[in-house]
């Protein structure tokens, strides 16, 4: 049987972490599904535009599950993916060294929504070897305040947790954003000596084309604190 301080201790956290990081969830999974529908309208005004330029162009909206939803932009596919569970950031994180955070620490505490960008080709060929990468992430509290962590503009252009409150012009921003880095993310070929050897039960089931791995930056660095990738 728990001693009393000890179940004292045990409610206080209950009551301060785990009844917040209730909050956090529902918070989020209601953000996530605002941001399908802001994505899916976005994808709706894109795709007739997109077809008028060239016929062959594709935008195209698909709400996989609850906490999943895909973009395909012509060639890149966008996967947004709700994580399901909530994190708080590490002491040494910048986001502790404001007020905003320092004197309310459960400020800390986020939901995540990640963002990754494929080839739409991996997909279609079944290359099950190909690799996406990941663009962002999206990190809200239970106060509805934001910041992007992400490549390029997106880690610059969204970063003021202690101003920014998610809404859907935030929403659309960002995903326009996301949509312009993958469009602008091009294939490069990798190279030689890295796919050089094929092997002959690559071959026997399939064509090379379909078993060979591929990725926008395949043999190459790819590092979050790059910006010029």
């Amino acid at each position: 049987m728990a001693q009393p301080e000890s179940k004292a201790i045990i409610l206080k956290l209950l009551k301060e972490k785990s009844a917040l990081k209730q909050d956090v969830f529902h918070q989020t999974i209601a953000l996530f599904k605002e941001f399908k529908s802001v994505v899916q309208e976005l994808a709706t005004e894109l795709q007739p535009e997109a077809r008028a330029i060239d016929k062959r162009l594709v935008v195209d909206f698909q709400d996989k599950s609850e906490y999943e939803f895909e973009l395909r932009v012509a060639g890149d596919v966008l996967i947004f993916n709700m994580h399901t569970n909530v994190f708080e950031f590490d002491k040494s994180h910048p986001l502790w060294r404001t007020a905003y955070v320092r004197d309310t620490p459960h400020n800390s505490f986020c939901g995540q929504i990640s963002v990754y960008n494929f080839l739409n080709d991996s997909f279609k060929f079944n290359r099950i070897n190909d690799t996406g990468y990941l663009l962002a992430r999206l990190f809200i509290n239970s106060e509805k305040h934001y910041f992007v962590d992400g490549k390029r503009q997106l880690g610059f252009l969204y970063n003021d947790f202690v101003n920014n409150i998610i809404d859907k012009a935030a929403m659309r921003r960002i995903a326009e954003s996301l949509i312009i880095y993958a469009l602008d993310f091009d294939l490069y070929t990798p190279p030689f000596d890295a796919v050089k050897e094929v092997s002959v039960l690559q071959i026997m089931e399939a064509s090379i084309s379909n078993n060979v791995k591929t990725a926008k930056r395949l043999g190459f660095r790819f590092q979050a604190d790059n910006d010029m990738e």
